[in-house]
């Protein structure tokens, strides 16, 4: 099998995950909104495990609402404050240029309630421009939107300074932490609402949370009608292996946090001095406030489409983030950035994380030199 090196997309499961997982499978075969014994053993897997997901973002259990994952988490914030912030008329919504497509697109649907939806800009090494935030926050602003960290380039964004400025002006900060959650430190201080991914941090597929702080809640409206669990705010029967799963990704993370941060940050720098060393490579992103397994680097003379095809034998890497991926045009991200097209055009995205070896490092930085190299010839002979 290739070499996983596209943690960004997806984590592979936990080990540990991935056994409560199924195990809950057989242990919890019921409805946890049953309040028959069997019921009731399942409820409290899912709250045993609503506690371990909001003690890994230090959140109280009650601020915690199980989704399908990020996505709906994202989309439940801007449809669920739509009406409070109409009637409160502030209607104007700031997004990062570079969010995720679920926010952005979350967002932009707001216009058709005649909402404004502006970009906040960012600066050549992908942290938000806090001098236009300052100018484009306003009295009138409603939600503004950054993630923690980015999805492509996996830089950090300064959300305690730009938390100052919404506070400052009556708004509501909400981050999309589907990157961040479990592989930095977080201070959930700073944020009205945020957004968290299983499978990004080592759980299974189709679960995920919002945390709406305690005061924002009553005021969400839900966006789904049925029986009201979540407190009301997202119907539907919860998976209870899933969440058990869930849960358990969450408490390792926390527990690996400090090791796994450490160490995968030494592999990644020991790839990247390799990749670098490369002629024509550019390391795209800020170079210290980013994640620690993150790496985005063009090559240039070279297609990242067509390296990302030829490096499949060997490693799994990826272009950009996964929901544009059938997409031919290059990172909106980038683009944002302020890369030339030619450049964008030739980025690939390396996502390394907690089961990633030594070894791993060792094949892909010579089947990347050795793939850059081919396609570099080829173009010539072309």
């Amino acid at each position: 099998m290739p070499v996983y090196l596209d943690y960004h997309s997806h984590a592979p499961m936990h080990p540990a995950a991935r056994a409560a997982t199924f195990e809950a499978y057989e242990r919890f075969d019921s409805n946890p909104h049953s309040t028959h014994i069997h019921g009731t053993l399942a409820h409290d897997a899912v709250e045993n495990s609503r506690g371990q997901v909001a003690h890994l973002i230090g959140a109280r259990p009650s601020e915690i609402v199980f989704t399908s994952g990020a996505t709906e988490a994202n989309n439940l914030v801007f449809s669920g404050l739509r009406d409070l912030l109409a009637a409160q008329n502030k209607k104007k919504v700031v997004i990062g240029a570079v969010e995720h497509p679920s926010v952005l697109k979350a967002a932009q649907a707001l216009r058709r309630d005649n909402f404004e939806v502006v970009f906040l800009p960012v600066h050549s090494d992908g942290l938000i421009d806090l001098d236009a935030a300052a100018e484009m926050i306003t009295t009138d602003t409603g939600i503004v939107s950054v993630a923690a960290a980015n999805h492509e380039v996996g830089v950090l964004q300064p959300l305690a300074a730009l938390s100052k400025l919404v506070r400052t002006r009556g708004g509501l900060l909400h981050s999309d932490l589907a990157q961040a959650a479990g592989k930095i430190e977080l201070d959930l201080r700073v944020l009205d609402l945020a957004s968290i991914s299983s499978h990004k941090l080592g759980g299974p597929g189709g679960i995920g949370a919002l945390y709406v702080r305690r005061l924002v809640k009553p005021k969400l409206k839900p966006q789904l009608a049925g029986g009201g669990q979540e407190a009301g705010l997202r119907s539907g029967t919860l998976p209870t292996p899933l969440c058990v799963g869930f849960g358990v990704a969450c408490q390792l993370a926390e527990q690996e946090l400090a090791e796994t941060s450490d160490r995968v940050r030494r592999l990644r720098d020991s790839l990247l001095t390799e990749l670098l060393a490369i002629s024509g490579s550019k390391l795209n992103g800020s170079a210290t406030a980013r994640l620690p397994g993150n790496i985005n680097i063009s090559f240039d003379d070279v297609d990242g489409e067509a390296l990302a095809y030829h490096l499949q034998q060997s490693v799994s890497v990826s272009t950009g983030s996964t929901c544009s991926a059938k997409s031919l045009e290059p990172s909106p991200v980038l683009l944002a950035m302020g890369l030339p097209r030619h450049m964008a055009e030739s980025a690939i995205r390396i996502g390394l994380g907690p089961l990633t070896t030594e070894h791993d490092i060792e094949i892909a930085a010579r089947a990347i030199t050795a793939s850059v190299s081919e396609l570099r010839s080829i173009r010539r002979r072309a």
